[in-house]
């Protein structure tokens, strides 16, 4: 019998694995699996709040959203220089002197795909494969996952209550003394997850320390504008030779315009310029265009509304610690965040996260997204008893999700 072309069946050879890198086998980002299980629980419950994210419950400011629409009735808005466009480079360089009294060149100004693409840019012009970088545990995740897929080696400084959660040049000589210097440093503050603050003291012996030992220091100083009790001090205030990052997620309250921006020694601009150019062309133009009037003044009293709320939220978190045993946190000096340790609730942050979103629909993030646990190797830093609480969002959402969590904590006790 002959078979018609069309029926007839062709052997195919076997099909090939595909290729994967080993870059891709990273650590998830645990705030994004807690975040989409919240999502799903929204669209099955609707009774969700979001005590996990770090990003504010606010839009952008008035000033901000005009000067998009102006940006995008008025203007082409195609590519602009890999460095970002002059205007907002040289509004960028006015607020480092205004904020911190130190003369920035514009020309030393990049302004990134949000923070994220700054790290990236920076790690990779800075970093061969091999190289050590240091960074405090507990920390921002995306440090350790970015800088491990580009194949440097990570090393977490342990960091706890006794330093208020962060490194110290002690640490840095300690280290040093053992295995050499650093090729790097990833300092934070405010920082994520704990929004304790530096000490300007501290920071600028760091600094110093870096620069005598040929120690690249990258200062995070994204979440500026958001602090309590005293403002935060940045690295360029200190001399040596530091990037410093910023950000206009945080305070700025524009997370998903996603603009950022490094001030870079003079030897990294050129590099950051031809890697920023392969990697992303330039940062969104219409962001770009918009960012320029978060500097204004209408901008920044709006802005500063932001942080007198998030200062209320913090108070009011804090008297409500007790009601759920909580005894142990780091400082809130600024961001939007609180890291408490629940090691009389549970020593698997992960499991108890998941079953508190499961029976009240409160989203909190568990500390191993900060500070991940190795069984054969217990430290008391480990994520497996912190979580993390982000109080970004209005007075009476946290309220009501303390409410919830205060009960549920009872009812389980």
């Amino acid at each position: 019998m002959t078979s018609h072309p069309h029926t007839s069946r062709v052997s195919s050879p076997a099909t090939a694995r595909p290729r994967l890198s080993r870059r891709g086998a990273v650590e998830p980002f645990h705030v994004m699996e807690i975040l989409k299980a919240a999502g799903r629980r929204q669209v099955t419950h609707g009774d969700v709040i979001p005590l996990c994210v770090g990003q504010p419950s606010t839009p952008a400011p008035r000033a901000v959203r005009e000067a998009a629409i102006r940006a995008i009735e008025g203007e082409v808005l195609g590519y602009s220089d890999a460095l970002g466009l002059l205007a907002l480079r040289e509004a960028i360089a006015d607020h480092c002197a205004t904020a911190y009294g130190v003369a920035v060149d514009p020309g030393r100004v990049a302004v990134t795909t949000g923070s994220s693409g700054a790290f990236t840019a920076v790690f990779l012009a800075a970093f061969e494969v091999g190289d050590v970088v240091l960074m405090a545990r507990p920390g921002y995740p995306a440090y350790r996952n970015t800088l491990g897929a580009l194949g440097a080696r990570v090393v977490e400084l342990d960091c706890g209550e006794a330093t208020g959660f962060q490194p110290t040049v002690e640490m840095l000589e300690e280290y040093a003394r053992e295995h050499g210097a650093p090729a790097g440093l990833v300092l934070a503050s405010p920082a994520n997850p704990t929004g304790s603050l530096v000490p300007a003291e501290s920071l600028a012996a760091m600094t110093r320390w870096c620069a005598e030992h040929g120690t690249l220091l990258v200062s995070d100083e994204i979440y500026h504008g958001i602090t309590f009790d005293e403002p935060a001090h940045s690295a360029l205030e200190f001399g040596g030779d530091a990037v410093v990052v910023g950000s206009f997620s945080k305070y700025y309250s524009m997370t998903g315009w996603r603009v950022g921006w490094a001030v870079l020694p003079e030897a990294y601009v050129r590099p950051v310029e031809l890697l920023l150019g392969n990697l992303n062309i330039c940062a969104p133009v219409v962001g770009q265009a918009a960012a320029v009037a978060a500097f204004s003044p209408e901008a920044v009293t709006e802005l500063d509304s932001h942080v007198e709320r998030y200062a209320r939220n913090r108070d009011l978190l804090v008297r409500r610690l007790p009601e759920w045993g909580v005894e142990h946190l780091a400082p809130v000096d600024g961001a939007f965040y609180a890291y408490l340790d629940v090691a009389h609730l549970t020593r698997d942050s992960q499991a108890w996260c998941e079953a508190l979103l499961d029976a009240t629909g409160v989203a909190l993030t568990p500390g191993i997204d900060f500070a991940p646990a190795d069984p054969a190797r217990p430290r008391p830093t480990d994520g497996t008893r912190f979580v993390r609480l982000s109080f970004a969002g209005d007075t009476d959402t946290l309220a009501e999700g303390l409410d919830r969590l205060v009960a549920h904590v009872r009812s389980t006790a």
